[in-house]
């Protein structure tokens, strides 16, 4: 048990001793950075005269998850006033969306338009 206390006495002395003026040995906590929410966009559809109002309701319940009553009064909207929100998403999904919806209504050969605004 001697020898014992002799190794751990040296491993203790053999450590660096800090001086309390040392301001190396000082942690600095750096201040949290300040998270902000992503800014927001639109995803505008635009009226035309052409595509059925079963196809943008159709678009609307697959492609922004609507149910059927929030895709009709959407779908009534762009009709009486000419373009609508279909939703608001990060720029990437809001990019994403409107591209799909614009891929889609070129592939039934509608001329339906969507395009993303920035929010506020």
């Amino acid at each position: 048990m001697h020898a014992f206390a002799q190794i751990r006495l040296t491993f203790n002395q053999d450590r660096p001793q800090r001086d309390e003026d040392d301001a190396s040995g000082l942690a600095v906590q750096e201040a949290k950075p300040e998270l902000k929410a992503p800014p927001m966009y639109k995803v505008v559809m635009f009226n035309d005269d052409y595509t059925p109002m079963d196809f943008v309701v159709e678009v609307l319940e697959g492609i922004f998850n609507h149910s059927r009553e929030q895709a009709t009064k959407i779908m009534l909207a762009v009709h009486t006033e000419g373009q609508a929100v279909c939703g608001l998403y990060t720029r990437d999904v809001a990019e994403t969306k409107a591209m799909q919806v614009n891929q889609y209504a070129r592939e039934c050969q509608h001329p339906l338009l969507c395009e993303i605004e920035k929010d506020g």
